[in-house]
């Protein structure tokens, strides 16, 4: 049976996060929360080798800062963290991101499910990030992009082909859905107000005056079930649904969060 895969995307301001952001981020992940017992490092290759027993961060952050992006991987390629922050030369300003993947079976535990959340907040403090999207690979996938199906006239007739395009290209466009865990930082927080107060007390959390924690379901598996379709619809409709991605009617969100006040670049 293919492995499920579960998908964290922290996302970035818009500017690259220090070295040092990078080394104390590192610490917590894999030091103090042990997310997983990494082994190679990287960028395009993982040729780096990490020895688990005596973790040394500061290769791992020269490479950061060399290459200006990060890969650290378990033994295998089914757990890593990725750290791929915006380019100077890059004209999409809020695309990017930190990633972590794992194994969904993670998040069978419920002392983890648990212990989870406070530590995604702390990550998100300390790199400054409105958004967190946390859930089933497949299901963010599915609401970040949508299959398109296009045809080139040509001599014979016309050559059909189809290709992924983006829903929403980052959250200054709003967002593309509710996914097992939505981690709303100060712009986002700013945006709904109150709205929060009208779902279900089970469904949100708020985790310091800062960030706002909404789940749809109990389990990131539950995505795409009939159960957490409905769950999903229920809550949009009532954060609004023009704060959201149409997929549907395939339109942008008409409420974006003001970003002019996501502060300053730290260290």
């Amino acid at each position: 049976m293919p492995v499920k895969y579960l998908d964290l995307q922290i996302d970035l301001p818009p500017w690259r996060p220090s070295g040092e952001v990078v080394r104390e981020f590192l610490d917590l992940i894999l030091l103090k929360y042990r997310w997983f017992e990494p082994r190679r490092y990287g960028s395009a290759a993982l040729d780096k080798a990490i020895e688990p027993s005596r973790i040394d961060l500061a290769p791992l952050v020269a490479h950061y800062e060399e290459h200006r992006s990060l890969c650290v991987a378990a033994r295998t390629d089914r757990t890593f963290i990725w750290f791929s922050p915006i380019l100077p030369s890059s004209p999409f300003t809020y695309a990017g991101s930190i990633s972590w993947m794992t194994s969904v079976s993670t998040a069978a535990k419920a002392t983890w499910r648990e212990s989870f959340a406070p530590q995604v907040a702390e990550l998100m403090r300390l790199v400054q990030s409105p958004l967190a999207l946390a859930g089933l690979e497949k299901d963010i996938e599915g609401k970040q992009r949508r299959r398109v199906h296009k045809s080139i006239p040509t001599e014979e007739g016309a050559f059909t082909y189809s290709e992924d395009e983006f829903t929403v290209r980052d959250y200054s466009e709003g967002l593309p859905g509710l996914v097992w865990r939505n981690f709303y930082g100060p712009p986002f927080v700013r945006m709904f107000g109150q709205r929060f107060a009208a779902l279900p007390t089970e469904c949100h959390k708020r985790l310091g005056e800062d960030i706002v924690l909404v789940q749809p379901y109990e389990l990131p598996t539950d995505a795409g079930t009939e159960t957490g379709i409905a769950r999903e619809r229920e809550l949009i409709s009532l954060l609004g649904p023009e704060c959201f991605y149409d997929h549907e009617h395939r339109t942008l969100p008409t409420r974006r969060p003001v970003l002019d006040s996501l502060g300053q670049p730290l260290h």
